[in-house]
């Protein structure tokens, strides 16, 4: 393979990671920019929901056997089921965070409520890890293994799905928070909450959609994940989490068009570097490149400083 070869091979790997990584970071980034709150349940939302897709396909495997190829009309049943659940029941996780447990101290100063999003995060973490175990396992895989050949880089059916998937959605999230009723009255409570309120906006209703849009991506995105690496494991949200969490800092957490292209960075900068230097460095350079943000853009790239909202 020559290194124009292996530079797109990287680049189609580094889009995939960063599709997904996009996903993610829109959840942050929803909560920030109306809460002001880094929701760290969020990281194991996303495991949970790689949970459900991978119960949800195997019991669909289960009704057409482990060996059958998935094509046409049982393919795209067991995709969108499998995607279908993982958003629906992610969103009414976030949903249940929000209103039970955060809704309570909005009121109250201080790292209250970020401190809780930690522990429903462990909660979240050792449910799973009681239940269906530590140990790998196998994320059935129902698409056909077909690829492209693009010179001497290979483009698979699972990765053209996997930006299929990340651009509708990322598309859908968009249109809703521009141009839909709901989403105008997030972005005038993500400016300010009380003239919002005064306005006759329901800011807690903008809250609580809030967090189940941002969970329902991080569903979606955990199928994608599966889809992806093939496989689920307790311990997944920590890592992905991470580094959408970064994105959402490079882009300018608060800000949705910034979160997706600071995913997409991070996709390409973990593939690309991890080819230049090795796999073992990418975490410096992604890290490394995150302190550098915080240092000489605290507001991320397409991000801007705005005034305290207390």
């Amino acid at each position: 393979m020559t290194t124009g070869d292996l530079f797109l091979q990287q680049l189609i790997n580094g889009l995939s990671l960063g599709s997904m990584y996009a996903l993610l970071a829109l959840g942050f980034t929803l909560v920030y920019g109306i809460m002001e709150l880094i929701n760290f349940s969020h990281f194991n939302v996303f495991m949970v929901g790689a949970m459900i897709a991978m119960l949800t396909l195997q019991w669909g495997f289960g009704l057409y056997g482990q060996d059958v190829v998935l094509t046409g009309l049982p393919l795209i049943l067991s995709l969108g089921t499998a995607m279908l659940l993982s958003m629906v029941l992610c969103g009414g996780i976030g949903v249940s965070i929000e209103r039970f447990l955060l809704r309570p101290l909005r009121q109250v100063k201080g790292p209250a409520a970020m401190i809780t999003t930690i522990g429903v995060s462990y909660v979240l973490f050792n449910v799973i890890l009681l239940t269906i175990g530590s140990d790998s396992k196998n994320f059935p895989n129902p698409l056909a293994p077909i690829a492209f050949h693009i010179g001497g880089a290979v483009l698979r059916l699972k990765e053209i799905l996997i930006w299929v998937i990340s651009l509708v959605l990322m598309g859908g999230l968009t249109y809703f928070v521009q141009y839909t009723k709901i989403g105008r009255a997030m972005r005038a409570t993500a400016q300010d909450p009380e003239a919002a309120r005064m306005m006759g906006v329901e800011v807690d209703r903008v809250v609580m959609m809030s967090f189940f849009l941002g969970s329902a991506l991080a569903g979606a995105c955990g199928m994608v994940f599966g889809l992806y690496y093939n496989l689920a494991k307790v311990d997944i949200g920590f890592a992905a989490g991470l580094r959408a969490f970064t994105a959402a800092v490079l882009g300018g957490i608060g800000n949705v068009p910034g979160a997706m292209l600071g995913g997409v960075l991070i996709g390409l900068i973990e593939s690309l570097s991890g080819q230049v230097i090795g796999t073992a460095w990418s975490d410096v350079v992604i890290f490394g490149l995150l302190v550098l943000v915080l240092v000489f853009r605290p507001a991320g790239l397409l991000g801007r400083i705005a005034p305290n909202k207390s």
